[in-house]
């Protein structure tokens, strides 16, 4: 995803108006290095007209989260875990977000199983944390982070910061 943000700032794309104006077929070769390029490409368009026709962010900003992740998840490709990113990190709405990073480390400490529901796994830290999405952010990061340093598919645990 890193490279596709890269070519997309590289052709002076990244913004609203611009990328709204791209059709599938021009924003999909753009995108390649994402993989599944063709049906990101036709998901994307579709949710840069939807928000466009939202006046884009500050839009959003003026809905509230109740009524504002149940409208992103009725998005074609947008599941909870992209909702609740653009929640938090575009935003900055108190939604913390839950990928297969934390999974997998809260899993290797026998926090979870591992199969629990992303709503079930959400709201374990919303109600155990403060409601900042601050906190939110840095927290996130910082599981991000451990996961890409030591608790990798083959994890480093002799160099675990947690052990």
């Amino acid at each position: 995803m890193e490279k596709a943000i890269a070519v997309l700032k590289a052709h002076r794309l990244l913004s609203l108006k611009r990328l709204a104006r791209l059709s599938p077929a021009a924003l999909a070769p753009l995108i390649h290095s994402a993989g599944f390029y063709n049906v990101k490409a036709a998901r994307l368009a579709e949710f840069l007209q939807w928000l466009e026709a939202l006046s884009g962010f500050p839009g959003l900003r003026r809905i509230p989260i109740r009524t504002l992740r149940p409208m992103l998840l009725e998005r074609n490709g947008v599941g909870p875990e992209t909702a609740d990113s653009i929640l938090l990190y575009a935003l900055g709405r108190p939604v913390f977000v839950v990928d297969a990073y934390t999974r997998r480390i809260l899993s290797r400490y026998g926090l979870i199983a591992g199969d629990e529901p992303y709503e079930h796994l959400r709201l374990i830290f919303e109600t155990s944390l403060p409601h900042s999405s601050k906190l939110y952010n840095e927290y996130h990061a910082l599981l991000v982070r451990l996961a890409k340093a030591n608790c990798r598919s083959r994890p480093l645990c002799g160099s675990c910061p947690l052990a």
